[in-house]
């Protein structure tokens, strides 16, 4: 199956390093997606773009692919759902929440120079970051790259509602299956609790399984394509 995996804020397709080999193996197809803005020196990169490139990536693969999105960028992985509703196989969120229509991006912190910068580990202490070693969260911080303004300010637009017939699966790293059903239960997440199909998975890891967790991030993966 195709894989199109989008990583969240301050991170590019490299992000997948180490991931991609795994799925390969296991004979599945990703497509990491280098965002506007992310990877590609875009300065002046919007979240329109970043949808654009996205769906582009979703148009460009095989069949009905599952797109995989990354803390912020669960929202750009259901955004495209709700742009190709026909195609997107199935939704996998990882340690993120889709946006609801109406709502800022990712406006989660100042930004500098018309972009918002990586903060440092501070704001991530705890379970986000506690199985991160230190030569990780060097390689990380080195590597973030600041994401425009116009993407982390950009308003989500959802349209089509046949998004919510799209097969979702929340992956829960640094909070639990029963937190996020909790949130589901209360409205804090409208979006999870209008889909038809939103299965908890548990994965025992920080927010940034992709380089604490790869191996087992990628066949959780590929345990969800093949039920697919």
């Amino acid at each position: 199956m195709d894989i199109v995996l989008v990583a969240g804020l301050w991170l590019d397709a490299s992000a997948w390093a180490e991931v991609t080999p795994v799925l390969e193996d296991l004979g599945h197809h990703p497509r990491p997606v280098t965002l506007p803005g992310q990877g590609d020196g875009a300065a002046s990169a919007t979240l329109a773009d970043q949808v654009a490139a996205v769906v582009a990536a979703v148009d460009a693969a095989e069949g009905r692919p599952m797109v995989v999105g990354h803390s912020a960028a669960s929202s750009l992985a259901w955004l495209a759902a709700d742009a190709r509703p026909e195609k997107v196989g199935s939704v996998v969120l990882v340690g993120g929440f889709p946006a609801a229509d109406g709502e800022p991006y990712a406006d989660l912190f100042e930004t500098v120079d018309g972009a918002m910068p990586f903060p440092g580990w501070e704001p991530f202490a705890g379970p986000d970051s506690d199985d991160l070693d230190e030569e990780t969260r060097r390689r990380v911080a080195a590597a973030a790259l600041a994401v425009p303004e116009q993407v982390t300010r950009g308003v989500v637009h959802l349209a089509d509602e046949r998004r919510y017939d799209v097969p979702v699966v929340l992956v829960c790293p640094e909070f639990t299956p029963a937190q996020a059903q909790e949130w589901i239960d209360a409205g804090e997440l409208p979006e999870l609790a209008r889909a038809a199909r939103v299965e908890l998975v548990d994965l025992d890891s920080g927010h940034w399984p992709m380089f604490s967790r790869p191996a087992e991030l990628a066949r959780l993966l590929a345990d969800v394509a093949a039920r697919d």
